[in-house]
């Protein structure tokens, strides 16, 4: 991962905290990344312990200000050699799927060209819906790879599908995506 450039995109998921320890490995492997925050995401983790974690700004809005705005989605967009997205909500899902464009993570993810990466963590029966499984299968035909979800103790109590996989599975998935061995 030396030298690769890694943008890590966090949604509003309990499994937010898993993604702490993702960009940590990323960067102990020689990564540079950049963090871009959903407003929900921000409600579980704060947006200054990716930046302590990564050693850069996060971006956790589309305007920063009438002053100093940018198009930094469309920067980030160029930036990335690769995208993740962890955790990645049904709403995140269905958003990208359609289009939907509102915020500054789904801007940056809809105006990349670099592979995309996505980790879902939700609760089983959201993970099942037929909406969320036309979007992930909408996704996949767009050419979106996926990692997880896989099963195991939700943040509800129960055992079921919908956990985020674990942080080292994701930088192994993002590893074979990257020498080209992607398979989902």
């Amino acid at each position: 991962m030396t030298g690769r450039r890694i943008l890590v995109g966090v949604t509003g998921g309990i499994a937010a905290y898993k993604s702490c320890s993702l960009v940590s490995l990323l960067v102990q492997r020689g990564a540079s990344v950049r963090v871009v925050m959903t407003k929900n995401a921000t409600q579980f983790v704060g947006p200054v312990t990716f930046q302590a974690l990564s050693r850069n700004r996060v971006v956790t809005d589309l305007f920063i200000s009438a002053e100093e705005w940018d198009s930094q989605h469309i920067v980030l967009a160029r930036w990335a050699e690769a995208v993740v997205v962890a955790p990645a909500t049904a709403s995140f899902l269905g958003k990208v799927a359609a289009g939907i464009s509102d915020d500054v993570l789904t801007c940056t993810v809809l105006a990349t060209r670099a592979p995309v990466l996505l980790a879902p963590a939700m609760n089983g029966n959201m993970w099942r819906h037929p909406a969320v499984v036309r979007s992930v299968e909408l996704l996949k035909s767009f050419g979106y790879h996926f990692v997880g979800p896989v099963e195991g103790r939700l943040a509800e109590g129960v055992e079921d599908i919908g956990r985020m996989s674990e942080p080292p599975e994701i930088l192994a998935a993002l590893e074979a995506l990257l020498a080209g061995r992607a398979a989902g």
